[in-house]
């Protein structure tokens, strides 16, 4: 049976991978982004900034009153504004933690109601390894993907009894426009990673597409690295 799922950021990369991926399984896929757009097949794509609390609130319940209830939710929009924190200007600071931290709870907060409503659910939260294995230059995007952490597993306890799971997947180095930075130090990238490759935005979309099935419907505020044992042990 066909789900209304919303997966935020979703014009590229992990988010578009995600999309597509809920699509081939025949649900009805909304994509929010900045610009828009989202991969063929989406049911409807809405351009909106999900660090502006007001208009995700207006973008999801837009979507209910012309889809339905709904069913998964899969915050992905994220940002970076990579460098040492000595230097690490306020703007870019707030910036990478209005983004990743604040737009993934205002894209929970108002995708909960329907949840709560139709009593299940599911909230995947796209977290990373980089709070877990300390990785200089990302003290914002760090501090941000930590958050969702404790995010997700507040939301969890407050959820469960109606039947509405929260999770976080935590991906490693995937190959992404995010992750283009890294390219002249693939050698020392890959070296780290006990699997010794760098992920593909298809093994993470992967393990979304089951956090949101029935086969884990007993799952709720884990923590899931996708990272090829990355962060072996967060």
């Amino acid at each position: 049976m066909s789900r209304v799922v919303v997966v935020t950021g979703a014009s590229r990369g992990i988010g578009a991978a995600t999309a597509e991926a809920f699509i081939r399984l025949g649900d009805t896929v909304i994509s929010i982004s900045r610009s828009g757009t989202g991969p063929a097949g989406v049911a409807r794509g809405y351009s909106v900034d999900v660090a502006d609390p007001e208009a995700i609130r207006d973008a999801f319940t837009a979507i209910v009153n012309e889809y339905g209830p709904i069913e998964v939710l899969v915050a992905n929009a994220g940002i970076t504004r990579d460098g040492l924190a000595l230097r690490m200007s306020t703007d870019h600071w707030r910036e990478v933690l209005s983004v990743n931290l604040d737009g993934s709870f205002y894209s929970a907060q108002a995708a909960m109601t329907s949840m709560i409503k139709n009593r299940q659910g599911s909230i995947i939260f796209i977290g990373s390894v980089s709070p877990f294995v300390g990785i200089p230059g990302q003290a914002n995007y760090a501090a941000a993907k930590a958050g969702l952490v404790g995010l997700a597993r507040s939301l969890a306890t407050e959820l469960a009894r109606r039947n509405i799971t929260v999770n976080v997947v935590a991906p490693g180095f995937i190959e992404t426009d995010m992750t283009v930075g890294v390219a002249n130090e693939r050698d020392t990238v890959i070296a780290q990673i006990p699997a010794g490759r760098i992920g593909q935005v298809e093994d993470v979309a992967s393990v979304i597409t089951f956090l949101a099935s029935q086969h884990a419907r007993y799952i709720t505020g884990a923590v899931l690295p996708v990272d090829g044992g990355l962060g072996m042990g967060l």
